[in-house]
């Protein structure tokens, strides 16, 4: 069922104030002739279809003169106000809008395609805003009010939701919707110039070979879409374990458990941390362990899973290059409760980490895969990664678009012989690196 379903409470109405009268007028003359008890029996699509038959004889029987258009146009706001989201709602319904931002009552924007716009659209009042938030954020049961006045949550549709108001916001109540397309296939993000044919070999000969993988972009890079996309190359027998802030992933596999954090409720009580999800998981039995984001200690743990017998997992971090996913992993781990020195967590980092995917999304709104680098590095030694993949961009063409090449480079010696004994080849693409050639190998900071 449909967010748009879920929801079912009135609402003020909405903008374009020439004709919101109109609008208030025939929701309430509709509300009077209607069963609302028969209605809530209903499914989302036939209460719809008897709230637009209700209005048409309403219109018919005491309405004002409208073309076929304006009549349909009306029929639609007054439904939208009485049923839905009112100025949201065709967005919802919109398949090309991947996220919906709303900047207090005046501001809508869209994001489309990877681009941002703006829409000629508004809510009546901040009241009517309120009102939209209050509706969306009750089918989780979660509530926002001065005391509680941020919410983020995932509504039982899928669409993650975040809501700060005033006195947090000082631009007015603040809704982001996020609505997560289908799960890609790494063949498909081939198509759409996220990757070449190389790096999905690579990728697919680290994975079965167990290499712990650590994706890395800043927000809205895809890191979720390639991660979903990357565990498909698991194989179908093993005993996956997913562990997410809210749950995105959608893991193809027949043996996955999928974990999710849960808030503090309304009394403050019943939070359950990634933390805690990632600890439990350990005595689970997982062969491998997915963790949507670490951004927290729990990284601590992620860790020390993946340099304790549990190869092969993967996880996404926030970071605007490989060398600074190492520094914010390192970073983080150091916000647990456990005080570690930061020698032992470099020293945690080398052994548990062995490659990092870097995605970027570039000024024509792709994304890709612009970094494939191979941590070549011990104990106490610097960072060094290896760059065995890259995607060089040429300046924006007249099209408006971003192009360039990916370009490949020897796999480290120890890559390729770990890679060897797993049964799995070398990318005719990349080759074997000479010892002069590891020399060159870069140290992070």
């Amino acid at each position: 069922m449909s967010l748009r379903a879920r929801i079912t409470a009135p609402e003020e109405t909405r903008g374009g104030e020439g004709d919101a009268h109109l609008v208030a007028t025939y929701r309430g003359k509709l509300l009077e002739e209607i069963d609302l008890a028969e209605m809530s029996s209903l499914a989302a699509a036939e209460r719809r279809a008897r709230l637009e038959r209700v209005l048409g004889h309403i219109l018919s029987r005491e309405g004002p003169v409208l073309s076929t258009g304006e009549r349909a146009q009306l029929i639609r706001r007054v439904v939208d106000e009485a049923l839905g989201l009112g100025v949201l709602e065709p967005l919802l319904e919109d398949a090309s809008v991947t996220e919906i931002m709303v900047n207090g009552p005046d501001q809508i924007y869209v994001e489309r395609g990877g681009r941002v716009e703006r829409l000629p659209m508004r809510f009546a009042s901040h009241e009517q805003l309120m009102q939209t938030i209050e509706r969306i954020v009750s089918t989780v049961n979660r509530r926002v009010d001065e005391s509680n006045p941020m919410v983020d949550a995932r509504l039982p549709s899928g669409e993650r939701v975040n809501v700060i108001i005033p006195p947090l916001s000082l631009t007015g109540a603040t809704l982001t919707i996020r609505r997560f397309p289908r799960s890609f296939t790494l063949p498909e993000l081939i198509a759409f110039g996220s990757l070449d044919q190389p790096m999905l070999m690579l990728l697919a000969g680290l994975i079965q070979a167990k290499f712990n993988v650590i994706v890395s972009g800043a927000t809205g890079t895809g890191k979720t879409t390639l991660l979903n996309a990357l565990s498909g190359l698991i194989p179908e027998h093993e005993r996956i374990i997913t562990i997410e802030d809210s749950a995105e992933l959608q893991l193809q596999q027949t043996h996955v458990i999928r974990l999710e954090a849960r808030p503090a409720n309304v009394e403050g009580k019943g939070h359950v941390s990634i933390r805690d999800l990632v600890r439990n998981s350990l005595r689970m039995r997982p062969d491998r362990i997915v963790v949507g984001e670490v951004r927290g200690g729990e990284s601590l743990d992620m860790l020390q899973a993946m340099s304790t017998g549990h190869d092969g997992s993967l996880a996404t971090v926030h970071a605007n290059s490989a060398e600074d996913a190492l520094m914010r992993l390192q970073t983080l781990a150091s916000m647990s409760e456990i005080k570690i020195p930061f020698e032992a967590l470099h020293d945690q980092i080398n052994s548990a980490v062995d490659v990092l995917v870097q995605l970027t999304r570039h000024a024509d709104g792709s994304r890709r895969v612009t970094e494939i680098a191979l941590l070549d590095s011990h104990g106490r030694d610097p960072y060094r990664l290896a760059t065995v993949a890259r995607f060089e961009p040429r300046p924006m063409a007249a099209d408006g678009r971003v192009h360039g090449e990916f370009r490949h480079f020897p796999l480290p010696r120890r890559v390729a012989e770990r890679l060897y004994l797993a049964g799995q080849p070398v990318p005719q693409a990349y080759g074997i690196a000479s010892f002069d050639e590891q020399l060159t190998t870069r140290e992070a900071r």
